[in-house]
């Protein structure tokens, strides 16, 4: 599975970053997202913009105080 820890990039960067790596893949994969917050405007922006994110897929889940881990499907 993709992963991309954006924790320690500069929030312009990130969602760029995130982006380019979930063009990358292949539907039917998953790219897991590990944020310092729940990455809800990233679903948003994802779900309007991207036709090939699978919105009913995605999940998240709080790993600790500030570690938030998403997954954000590709049909």
């Amino acid at each position: 599975m993709p992963r991309v820890d954006v924790r320690e990039m500069p929030p312009p960067e990130r969602h760029t970053e995130i982006h380019d790596a979930f063009a990358e893949m292949d539907g039917g994969e998953v790219l897991e997202v590990v944020n310092d917050h729940e990455p809800k405007p990233l679903f948003y922006e994802m779900r309007a913009e991207v036709e090939s994110f699978d919105p009913d897929g995605y999940e998240v889940e709080r790993e600790g105080e500030r570690t938030f881990v998403a997954q954000f499907p590709k049909q």
